[in-house]
């Protein structure tokens, strides 16, 4: 026992210097990248304003030094690289977002010297592109929380992106085209369901098969349906919240950043806090995390382990509907072929960063779809970011296997996750 222990606590020792020295590596990499090319005098020019509704207040522009903003952004991730090495954080996850913001804060000031870049709109566009991998992450807690792995919430989502739109034409009724996504997501939890709880499938075998059909059978449809009847996917678009009330709008910042958005934004953000306080302070929560840590124990105090794994998949299901729906109704109004470009496996990677938390997740989230926004808005620049688009492509995919790369720290998955119960 003794020698396990001092194996366990050397290999920690290690893994902790691993990241400091990560960290030493952003801070070097900070100073290196993005004090080239730059002069003294440059400045970079973050827009507070959006150009999408008047504001009842015109804020001046963030006008900031460029040289001195890398030096402190990189000085940042120094000292807490130094204090991690000196007093180990229990959890990484913190001053690796701390890391990650630092790097493409400085990123983005060094893009924007001598030109102007607007600041809330980024912030607007990373708040919208994270909706979709927290809905699949929140998606992904539920049913691992009950012990049940589920990498199907790729195919979950691109299926009701698929059925959503296609509803929503077919029937004339954008509410039916949302229902159809939910309803979509719960069909095929339900499948994987019965495949790894009832007939105990390798659960990362169902959720493969799962996302095999769902892309080989909605590019058929996409191909047999879509492209040669084209009146079933016409752009059909949820409103912005600012345009069902304008004046939600013209809040200067709050008004661009929260009500310039659709509202499956706002039910993302609601239902983070509704899993969070279920999932922690309830009973429901309580029986639901019994079962993924310690199912035996679980079934000895009277608590259905079948039934809880159930419909905490089925939820789940429902949930990565809605994200699915999130890319046709909430963003472009049609469907295209493998539109989710992989945001349900982006979606567990913020699971994992987040520690099995829902705001963990969230906060993972935002990392990610601020990356996404800014390969996006530095289309823009790219003359001066002298970079070639598709490295900018990489950008998302990049910071997830950052944060899969053991920079993380230590997390703590449910126990019994992907263990199939068997009852005595």
């Amino acid at each position: 026992m003794t020698t396990f222990a001092q194996t366990l606590a050397r290999s920690n020792f290690l893994a902790q210097k691993r990241r400091s020295a990560f960290y030493l590596l952003v801070a070097l990499a900070i100073l290196t990248l993005f004090t080239r090319e730059v002069k003294p005098e440059h400045m970079a020019t973050l827009g507070l304003n959006t150009t999408r509704s008047v504001q009842w207040v015109k804020l001046p522009d963030l006008v900031v030094p460029v040289l001195p903003t890398v030096w402190v952004l990189a000085t940042i991730v120094l000292v807490l690289a130094l204090w991690d090495l000196l007093r180990p954080f229990r959890r990484g996850g913190w001053l690796l977002g701390i890391a990650s913001f630092s790097f493409l804060a400085a990123f983005l000031v060094w893009a924007a010297r001598g030109t102007s870049f607007s600041l809330i709109g980024i912030l607007s566009a990373s708040l919208q592109l994270a909706t979709p991998i927290l809905l699949g992450a929140l998606a992904a807690i539920l049913c691992e929380r009950s012990a049940v792995i589920n990498i199907a919430v790729e195919g979950m989502m691109l299926s009701a992106a698929f059925t959503s739109v296609f509803v929503a034409n077919a029937t004339g009724s954008i509410g039916l085209g949302f229902l159809a996504a939910l309803v979509t997501g719960a069909i095929l939890a339900a499948w994987h369901a019965v495949l790894s709880i009832q007939f105990k499938v390798n659960q990362i075998i169902s959720g493969t098969v799962i996302n095999i059909f769902a892309t080989g059978l909605t590019n058929f449809l996409n191909q047999r349906i879509m492209q040669e009847y084209t009146q079933f996917n016409n752009e059909v678009t949820l409103p912005y919240l600012s345009q069902l009330v304008p004046d939600l709008g013209k809040i200067p910042i709050v008004g661009p950043l929260l009500f310039d958005q659709t509202p499956i934004v706002w039910l993302g953000l609601i239902l983070l806090v509704v899993i969070q306080v279920m999932l922690f302070h309830t009973r429901w929560g309580l029986r639901t995390r019994a079962v993924g840590e310690h199912p035996r124990a679980a079934d000895t105090l009277g608590i259905n382990v079948f039934r809880v794994r159930y419909t905490n998949v089925i939820l789940g299901g429902v949930v990565a509907g809605l994200g699915g729906a999130y890319f046709t109704l909430g963003s472009v109004g049609r469907f295209d072929k493998l539109m989710t470009s992989g945001r349900g496996f982006i979606a567990m990677a913020a699971m994992i960063f987040g520690n099995w938390t829902p705001t963990g997740a969230f906060a993972s989230s935002l990392i990610f779809g601020f990356a996404d926004a800014l390969q996006v808005k530095l289309q823009i620049l790219i003359g001066q970011v002298n970079i070639p688009y598709e490295f900018l492509l990489m950008l998302p995919y990049l910071v997830t296997m950052i944060a899969l790369a053991g920079v993380v720290g230590r997390v703590q998955m449910p126990a019994a996750d992907g263990q199939p119960y068997e009852k005595q």
